[in-house]
């Protein structure tokens, strides 16, 4: 079983940037496609960005329009998500996650998440 840790989050003004990370225990990392959520209060979580096996494919929310970027590093066993010119309505819970299949199938681990408030 995939374990995940969250880390980067934290309080950031409006036009800001901040670099999630997440760290998986498992060796096998790299058999596993990655994505990261977002959760508003009240709100269903939502895909933000995935990222295929090898990291030669990656994918988007459309919302985002260019803003953030995914990536992994396969031999450190860790998942990143870069996220510039931050908006308020960019405040949520943010999760990584791991698929046993493609970047846009079902997520089946995931971890605790990580709060990104975005102040106005």
């Amino acid at each position: 079983q995939v374990q995940l840790v969250e880390s980067g989050g934290g309080l950031v003004q409006t036009g800001g940037s901040l670099n999630l990370s997440c760290a998986a225990s498992e060796r096998t990392f790299s058999s596993y496609s990655m994505g990261w959520f977002r959760q508003a209060p009240g709100k269903e979580r939502l895909l933000v960005a995935a990222i295929s096996r090898s990291g030669g494919a990656s994918y988007y929310a459309d919302f985002l329009k260019g803003r953030f970027t995914i990536s992994r590093d396969n031999v450190r066993n860790t998942v990143y998500l870069q996220m510039n010119s931050l908006k308020p309505e960019d405040t949520a819970v943010y999760y990584c996650a791991a698929s046993e299949a493609t970047p846009t199938s079902r997520y089946k681990y995931w971890g605790q998440g990580t709060q990104v408030p975005v102040s106005s």
